[in-house]
């Protein structure tokens, strides 16, 4: 049984699923690796093309994007084009993906940096409350 023409899939690493994204911000990542250039690692859909994708409106793509970009997941960069009359307008944005390997590393030092804040208030509790 064949499952499709070679090459009509994209790989999604397993980390990903380490990082709890929700599922609105998971579609709008996956849509960002299907179109993605193995080589540069950059893609430029609309949000208009990504919300068609993956069932949202291009405000919620909007959201989706900010949170990728926050988590570190995505670096988005403005882009321009040239008309053919010649005037510069705002082209769609330049995502880039970056590793995943770097993303789970910075996510698990944001955890442990975490524990280590809550830990350090425990200990100041306690001794306020011994005091």
């Amino acid at each position: 049984m064949k499952y499709g023409r070679p090459g009509n899939y994209f790989s999604l690493p397993n980390e990903v699923f380490l990082l709890g994204l929700s599922p609105g911000e998971l579609a709008v990542y996956c849509y960002l690796r299907r179109c993605e250039s193995h080589k540069t690692h950059q893609c430029w859909p609309s949000y208009r093309s990504i919300g068609q994708a993956a069932g949202m409106s291009e405000n919620t793509v909007c959201k989706y994007i900010r949170q990728l970009e926050e988590r570190g997941l995505i670096i988005a960069e403005p882009t321009q084009v040239i008309t053919k009359n010649g005037i510069k307008r705002n082209g769609n944005l330049r995502y880039t993906l970056r590793p995943i390997q770097v993303v789970i590393d910075e996510h698990y030092d944001r955890q442990l940096e975490q524990l280590e804040m809550a830990a350090t208030r425990q200990r100041v509790a306690a001794a306020q409350a011994k005091a």
